[in-house]
């Protein structure tokens, strides 16, 4: 029976395959795929009291979400600060990912160990850090207010919205960099030669040639910073104040001090659906327009 099976392994390439990528696919199961099937089957439950649980399936959960105004406007809230989160990273990474892909002869290794050097302090202090920048004494108003040109603190830059948008982008920049830059190295230098023995000017030859074929990145990096930025809740909590306060705060509430498992389950489910609605929509629309501009 053992040689059986070896001979079977030894002539099947799929089974090969399969048996390198199983202790990948038990940990995924065991860390992603049970903890999130546990969280849809709890949704559909009821609290009965602090420790107890009622395991009657229901729907009841998701009425009380679409009920109450407050949580389906967090909801939209929070896809609309991490919609500007990914567009301000995008804007401030896609041009240092090009300068590197194409204007760096040397040194390119250097360059991309620099660009992780955020991630060599804790996520904690670069929150606070942005706290001491944006705080009403903070770094930029009291620049401001030493040189005239304010008479008072801008309240706007921090326990807001536009705090945890710089804050996130700044977070989570590093992440986009990388697969705009494996993107733009990519490119065929000749495509850009050719397009300019066509007569193409240097944004021509960028938007008809550069960018379509650094869609791949800029879909990656898009993925990449909107969907953890939607269910991030330490930076809204140390930097939104009452304006910048998401969905995630809300489903962290309800499994804490509210302790309505249930209920925090319901929001969970229906913040991954509309995430994974949102990224579908996000990368059928960028292949389409990589399409038409191909």
């Amino acid at each position: 029976m053992i040689r059986f099976w070896q001979k079977i392994y030894a002539k099947n390439d799929n089974i090969k395959a399969y048996s390198l990528l199983l202790p990948a696919l038990i940990l995924v199961i065991l860390a992603m795929a049970s903890p999130m099937l546990l969280t849809v089957v709890t949704s559909f439950h009821t609290q009965v009291s602090m420790i107890e649980i009622d395991t009657t399936l229901t729907f009841d959960r998701y009425k009380d979400f679409f009920s109450r105004p407050v949580y389906t406007m967090l909801l939209v809230r929070s896809i609309k600060i991490s919609f500007f989160v990914t567009l301000v990273t995008l804007i401030t990474t896609y041009p240092l990912a090009y300068y590197i892909a194409f204007y760096v002869k040397k040194n390119k290794m250097l360059w991309i160990v620099l660009m992780t050097l955020p991630f060599w302090t804790s996520y904690l202090l670069r929150v606070f850090s942005w706290k001491v920048i944006l705080g009403h004494k903070g770094v930029i108003n009291s620049a401001l207010i030493a040189s005239g040109m304010i008479g008072e603190p801008l309240s706007f830059l921090i326990y807001s919205q536009t705090a945890v948008v710089l804050t996130l982008a700044h977070a989570w920049a590093a992440f986009a960099i990388l697969p705009l830059y494996v993107s733009l190295d990519k490119i065929d230098k000749s495509l850009l030669e050719a397009s300019y023995d066509l007569g193409n000017t240097k944004f021509e030859t960028f938007w008809r040639v550069t960018f379509p074929l650094s869609l791949p990145g800029v879909i990656g990096a898009i993925l990449i910073i909107f969907i953890p930025t939607v269910g991030d809740y330490v930076t809204p909590q140390l930097v939104g104040g009452t304006d910048g306060r998401m969905l995630s705060n809300m489903i962290q509430s309800l499994f804490g001090r509210a302790n309505n498992f249930p209920l925090g389950a319901a929001s969970a489910v229906l913040m991954l659906l509309s995430v994974s609605f949102v990224a579908v929509v996000v990368t059928y629309i960028t292949r389409k327009v990589s399409l038409r501009m191909s």
